[in-house]
């Protein structure tokens, strides 16, 4: 068996974040004030971010410097390693190569660092003492607070209920970091009492999370807001996987065919593939990329394209992306990384053009696949990380059907360490399939915004 793990020198590691918007043949819609109706510009973010994030987030710049106190942070644990799954390729007996980028080395054991160590870093440059967030599973709320203890923020991290009630050891985590964590929808906000009073049980949704963390940071001059995925230079400091895995690819003699990552908000889907996306547009070679969802929150598979509030209670700007609705509360699935309404405006456009294709599963497909895994390779994946996991093996289980040597690549964007409840569920037969409310789907599909073409 030839070497299985391709592992990088730090000096190889990349210094710029490739941005996938230089390379786009067209570009995305813009994003809009909801009371004007007009793009948004730099002042009308500025409550929220500080304003080297702001610029980022609108940037055409093909490759934007990473800052080296960034980059020195970034090796305590990056280049993170690429691994041939001989013993999955073997299980599965099919002639497809399997690789895996594995993002669970990281201090808070998953991809989510790549970006919040930035972030933590831009706000502390610009002053700012104290970061609100919202976290589902709670890999990011984890991420943000081990970097704000980096550059000494104060973090307040409002966690999807069912989540906080389900995962404590996340919670503890944040807490060992120096943070604070709410369970959402809290008394701490207008728009977390304004749910509660409706529904003293709800068990919340990433959308009211985000509501209650952007309330805090517009209204405290010392607070900005820190966001984990979908905006632009979320995804935009996530590629620095993508760039390494191309050099690790190369180190192994392989080029993929197919990549594959799963999406809730598109982060680490959008770190997979990005720099692979921008090749082929540029006219490299072109592949087939594949984002895996949930079932019970299928926003590239079951939303509209359509301009959207990304929060519950209105309080951000409008962006075009899948949508479910910003009203809609999807089921308390095991994988609460993956339960957010909408899907990032770049991924979803890089849809509409038809460079990826989306596809979903139920969760205990998904919790299948990740024993199948961790019997094979030894690394327990996190529930969000199995919808990845099931997609890689759909498509070498194909290859075997079809009799096709491809290179399969995909993201295992954490481990499961703090989620082994979830594990004693599926073991116990527990964990249930469940589906979304299609009338409730229906009502916050008819709640979109009306904007004028």
């Amino acid at each position: 068996m030839s070497q299985t793990k391709f592992v990088l020198d730090e000096s190889k590691m990349p210094k710029h974040w490739y941005n996938i918007a230089a390379d786009l043949p067209v570009p995305p819609a813009p994003v809009l004030h909801p009371g004007t109706m007009q793009p948004v510009g730099p002042d009308d973010l500025a409550p929220l971010f500080p304003m080297e994030l702001i610029l980022q987030e609108v940037s055409t710049e093909r490759e934007i410097p990473i800052p080296e106190p960034v980059r020195e942070v970034f090796k305590l644990w990056r280049p993170s390693p690429l691994i041939r799954a001989h013993r999955l390729e073997k299980v599965l007996g099919t002639p497809a190569k399997i690789y895996y980028k594995y993002e669970g080395v990281s201090p808070a054991g998953s991809h989510k660092p790549n970006t919040a160590v930035p972030q933590a870093w831009y706000n502390a440059q610009a002053g700012v003492k104290k970061l609100s967030t919202e976290t589902g599973a709670g890999q990011w709320g984890s991420s943000l607070s081990f970097a704000g203890s980096l550059f000494g923020l104060q973090v307040k991290v409002f966690q999807v209920r069912v989540s906080y009630d389900q995962k404590p050891y996340r919670r503890a985590l944040m807490e060992t970091y120096g943070a604070t964590c709410v369970a959402s929808p809290s008394n701490e906000t207008n728009a977390g009492r304004a749910i509660l009073a409706q529904r003293p049980d709800h068990p919340g949704s990433l959308g009211i999370a985000i509501s209650e963390a952007v309330e805090v940071a517009a209204t405290n001059d010392d607070t900005k807001y820190a966001l984990g995925s979908v905006l632009n230079h979320v995804l935009l400091h996530q590629t620095i996987v993508g760039q390494e895995a191309m050099l690790q690819l190369e180190m192994a003699g392989d080029d993929p065919d197919v990549i594959v990552g799963c999406t809730g908000g598109g982060s680490n889907f959008a770190g997979i593939s990005f720099p692979f996306i921008g090749q082929q547009l540029r006219g490299g070679k072109k592949r087939r990329i594949v984002a895996v969802e949930p079932a019970a929150c299928p926003s590239l598979t079951r939303g509209k394209f359509a301009y959207d509030f990304g929060d519950t209670a209105h309080l951000t700007p409008l962006t075009k992306m899948h949508t479910l609705g910003s009203t809609f509360t999807p089921p308390g699935f095991h994988a609460g990384g993956l339960r957010y309404h909408g899907m990032a405006p770049l991924v979803s456009h890089l849809k509409e053009l038809n460079l990826i294709e989306a596809t979903a599963y139920h969760q205990n497909a998904c919790f299948e696949a990740g024993v199948m895994f961790a019997r094979a390779e030894g690394i327990v994946p996190a529930p969000e990380a199995n919808h990845a996991v099931k997609g890689a093996i759909v498509e070498a289980l194909r290859c075997k059907a079809e009799g096709r040597s491809e290179v399969i690549l995909f993201n295992l964007c954490g481990h499961g360490h703090f989620d082994m409840t979830a594990y004693q569920n599926y073991f116990a037969g527990k964990l249930s399939d469940q589906s979304y409310d299609e009338a409730e789907l229906a009502m916050a599909l008819s709640g979109l915004p009306s904007v004028p073409a």
